[in-house]
């Protein structure tokens, strides 16, 4: 048995759901992408089709079918466990194949479910723990002669686990059943009801309505189209009137856009995105900041003993960086931790604690535990993220957008950015209210930050020597990524984008460890790359680990400050960033190793946006 995290989509109304399923299906597959499939409901069945595979090659297998009615489900798939498959993707039906519904998340308890539905005679043709569900829904809708939406409600009850799910019956051809429990679900309504939109995310249906609701957690809702939208809870069934929002953003930007990938375009939209972490927030004139989602907060924020950051992946190396600009700058002791080890080390967590979550989804599964853990321990618990009303924003007493749009790579590259933007926005507003830098110095580094945009401008001009610096070692199978300082998170992230998209073994690490161990790894032509600007206060010893690494005959790729001849004559190759006050050098210095990794995957001929084995919102643990 097995969990997934997936795309999700639904449509309850007048017209063909089909193609609706179809398009919500292809905004979604960054969520997921071994299988797909979708399930049409009419009142004598349900048509389904699930094939192995992507969105595409679904849509090619069911060319020319009858693929007509008005109600339907869908799902992109990536597997945490059972095999991708034809009999594993979703949607699952139930025995009697009237009823057929899509599932997002684990059921924890799902084996001890299907022993009691096999002494009832139910027969299991997939390894997946939500064809478990399907069968129970049937099963205790039979055994207590429950109507379609009860007989959900009684089977989430006896559920062990996370789940967002969207259910159909061919008994009641004009309702759709959803509810979620640690998986994110939204729905869409237009014109009063007439039609509903229900996905994972609202950018599955962005180009049909922008006003949404958020199931909350552990609730259930009734859909049809002209009826009233109804939510209650899953266990006790108080209802609730659904809170109905406008997206402000503009979801529906997702093209390409001329660029060859999601990911190249992604990379190139950073000094943007830059800029739109910080407008209205910074004033280079006076160094001020003015983070509106912490105003109730910042000063108790000022005053806090201890800060702790919980994240995951690239998220976590942002938070390093956190780490080192909030201790430096605003002199408050900050841990950070990874969100997947964080509550089962039994943390010592003080009502005094700030933890703040970092996450580009706001939908990551580990970090959502450490939320709840935090919050059990009394601990104020802040967010950083990029999606507006994503659980990681409705779980956290206040927090901050990015606003780096929508990220449809599944590695990150522009929402690390932002994220590392508002936390050097973050270390300079504490460092205001807690008065650790003198006004001159403030203004100096606010001054350094609002360039920022414009040095990245300049950096993503090296694209062509860092294609070269790929296409020189395409056939590596191992590579070093060194720093100090800000530029070790910057190193593992750099390590972290190679290996994600094109598969090549790579490790970061602080350049003053490989000696003690790490360095009997380096031999001839090993590819080692060192973050070796000048504006770093560890320069004089990056360039003694640079002599240390050609000493055993690695190849030096260095990441330099334009002019610095000393440096780039040690390297074997080199790629020259502006000049910039280490404040904010990571924001720079990260763009070539973005570049490199991305070209590195396009020359090896890997899925550079959707790499194996990944998706992009990890929604389970």
């Amino acid at each position: 048995m097995g969990g997934v995290m997936c795309g999700i989509v639904g449509y309850v109304g007048k017209r063909s759901a089909s193609p609706i399923l179809f398009q919500g299906l292809t905004n979604l597959e960054y969520r997921g992408y071994d299988s797909a499939g979708i399930a049409l409901g009419g009142e004598s069945e349900i048509r389904f089709y699930k094939y192995k595979g992507t969105v595409k090659n679904l849509e090619n297998v069911v060319s020319g079918r009858d693929l007509h009615g008005t109600i339907g489900i869908g799902h992109t798939r990536w597997a945490t466990h059972g095999e991708p498959s034809d009999l594993n993707a979703h949607p699952h039906l139930s025995q009697d194949g009237t009823i057929a519904l899509v599932h997002n998340g684990i059921i924890e308890n799902a084996r001890t479910i299907s022993s009691m539905l096999e002494e009832e005679g139910y027969v299991f043709i997939s390894e997946t723990d939500t064809e478990v569900l399907a069968h129970l829904i049937e099963f205790v809708g039979k055994k207590a002669d429950l109507s379609f939406s009860e007989a959900v409600r009684e089977a989430l009850v006896q559920v062990e686990g996370t789940f967002a799910v969207a259910v159909i019956s061919s008994r009641n051809p004009d309702t759709m059943v959803v509810a979620r429990r640690g998986s994110p679900l939204v729905v869409g309504i237009r014109d009063s009801g007439s039609e509903f939109f229900v996905a994972s995310d609202a950018l599955a249906f962005a180009e049909h309505t922008r006003f949404v609701a958020y199931l909350k957690e552990n609730e259930i809702a009734v859909l049809r189209s002209g009826d009233d939208f109804r939510v209650s809870a899953i266990k006790g069934g108080k209802k609730r009137h659904p809170e109905i929002i406008e997206i402000e953003e503009d979801l529906a930007v997702i093209g390409k856009e001329g660029f060859d990938h999601f990911m190249e375009k992604e990379i190139f939209e950073q000094p943007r995105t830059v800029r739109d972490s910080m407008r209205g927030r910074l004033d280079p004139k006076t160094g001020s900041v003015r983070l509106g989602g912490l105003d109730d907060y910042m000063g108790r924020l000022a005053e806090a003993d201890r800060i702790v950051f919980v994240a995951c992946g690239t998220s976590y190396y942002a938070a390093v960086l956190g780490e080192y600009l909030i201790e430096r700058y605003a002199g408050i002791p900050v841990e950070v931790e990874y969100a997947s080890e964080f509550r089962y080390r039994h943390p010592l967590i003080r009502k005094s604690d700030f933890v703040i979550a970092v996450s580009q989804s706001g939908e990551t599964a580990d970090t959502l535990a450490a939320i709840r853990l935090a919050k059990e321990s009394g601990a104020t618990v802040l967010g950083i993220c990029n999606v507006v009303g994503s659980s990681i924003a409705r779980a956290t007493d206040a927090g901050v957008y990015t606003h780096a749009g929508p990220e449809i790579g599944v590695a990150s590259t522009k929402a690390f950015t932002a994220q590392v933007t508002v936390l050097a926005l973050l270390a300079l507003a504490l460092a205001e209210k807690r008065h650790t830098l003198s006004c001159k110095e403030r203004k100096r580094l606010a001054r350094e930050l609002y360039l920022v945009p414009d040095k990245i401008e300049t950096t993503l001009e090296t694209r062509m020597e860092c294609e070269s610096i790929a296409e020189q070692y395409a056939e590596a199978e191992n590579a070093f990524y060194l720093g100090r300082g800000v530029c070790y998170p910057v190193a593992m992230e750099g390590a972290l984008k190679l290996k994600e998209i094109s598969y090549v073994h790579a490790e970061g690490y602080p350049a003053g460890e490989m000696k003690h161990g790490p360095i009997a790894l380096v031999e001839d032509g090993v590819p080692v790359v060192v973050l070796a600007p000048n504006a770093a206060e560890t320069h004089e010893k990056v360039i003694s680990n640079i002599r240390e690494m050609k000493a055993r005959r690695g190849s030096i790729v260095a990441i330099v400050t334009e002019g610095d001849a000393e440096t780039a004559s040690l390297a074997n190759h080199t790629v020259s960033i502006p000049e910039a006050d280490e404040f904010v050098l990571a924001l720079i210095a990260v763009i070539p190793l973005q570049l490199i990794a991305y070209y590195s995957a396009t020359i090896r001929g890997c899925d550079v946006d959707r790499p194996r084995n990944l998706a992009k919102s990890v929604t389970v643990e």
